[in-house]
């Protein structure tokens, strides 16, 4: 099911959506950080959306090659055990339940970063089919991050070519109350098969001065401290306050946990200069295009010591600035002429 950002503010589904959904109150780098997917805003233009709101991907289903897309089963039969599952099934801490239907050809299973191609049918406990790729005729792709929890889980116990059985509940599904009429809630029984793992780029590696700037950092009177690890065009123009820009970015806490990373998504943020936090507002404009740099920003110029949501405190960001993008210029004025004899 496809989830709004309501709810991903919500159950906490999606870091980079729930800044999405913030107020402009916190709006700074929560835009920046998601508007970030230019994502629950931006991703959903550059891919097709699923049209059911109980289809279990947050991402947009990936149109398979033409030799992969199979014709659309006539007919998919009820699972005889799909109100309960058999005495032979497995059970995770989390309560999923599961066994495998068919056995498969890979020997690799995928992590929650990584992106996976499937086919899949659901059904609720009364052995109501309520959506199926493999009706459609065409799988689908989408991060394992970006789903129920019980797909989440579910995924990463199968293999290339495996088809597997899951009885999942309705805490690790939509929940046990329908969202909306007609919508599935409760225990859901999924038939999945793995077509395809997608591997995420390698996340890159906590830089070792990340709790505090060397003493070789510049630092503004804001107190951003910030240091150029690269540039590729001395000469290359800088950002001013209207400009978009675009840029891989990774941030960490001062512990070295990186709590979020266009790198590992393997997709660029583009954002407007003026719509991130203060920290990257000042900071963006140190930098020329084409400049790698890292950041030090203090808590009063990032999200504060107790945000409502996201990370505390002082964090670190690595920031690749790849490109800039003017703003528009305003339309021209015409000055009208009064009509002639007057």
């Amino acid at each position: 099911m496809l989830y709004d950002r309501v709810l991903a503010l919500v159950k906490g589904q999606s870091f980079q959506h729930a800044l999405c959904a913030m107020t402009p109150k916190f709006i700074s780098f929560s835009s920046l950080l998601l508007l970030a997917f230019s994502v629950a805003c931006d991703q959903q233009s550059d891919s097709k959306q699923a049209s059911s709101e109980t289809t279990p991907e947050t991402a947009a289903p990936a149109e398979p090659k033409a030799a992969e897309k199979p014709a659309p089963a006539a007919d998919i039969p009820v699972p005889a055990d799909v109100a309960a599952p058999p005495a032979d099934s497995e059970k995770t801490e989390s309560g999923l339940m599961h066994r495998q239907v068919t056995a498969g050809s890979g020997s690799e299973h995928p992590t929650a970063n990584d992106k996976v191609m499937v086919h899949y049918s659901g059904w609720t406990t009364d052995g109501k089919m309520f959506d199926s790729s493999k009706k459609r005729g065409q799988p689908i792709t989408f991060p394992l991050k970006g789903v129920i929890k019980g797909w989440t889980e579910g995924v990463q116990l199968m293999v290339e070519g495996e088809t597997r059985r899951f009885w999942i509940p309705g805490d690790l599904a939509y929940g046990d109350v329908p969202r909306r009429p007609g919508a599935p809630a409760g225990q859901l029984t999924f038939d999945i098969e793995l077509i395809k793992i997608v591997k995420a780029p390698k996340p890159p590696e906590t830089p070792k001065d990340v709790a505090a700037a060397p003493a070789d950092a510049k630092k503004t009177k804001s107190g951003l401290a910030y240091k150029i690890l690269k540039s590729t065009n001395p000469k290359g123009k800088m950002p001013v306050l209207t400009d978009t820009v675009t840029c891989n970015y990774s941030g960490w806490t001062t512990d070295g946990k990186m709590f979020d990373s266009s790198v590992t998504r393997d997709r660029p943020l583009t954002i407007g200069v003026s719509r991130v936090i203060k920290g990257w507002t000042e900071g963006l404009q140190l930098m020329k295009e084409g400049d790698s740099a890292r950041f030090w920003i203090p808590a009063e110029l990032a999200y504060g010591e107790k945000p409502m949501r996201g990370p505390a405190g002082a964090l670190t960001f690595d920031v690749d600035l790849i490109s800039i993008r003017p703003a528009p210029a305003p339309p021209k004025q015409t000055q009208s002429l009064p009509p002639k004899g007057k």
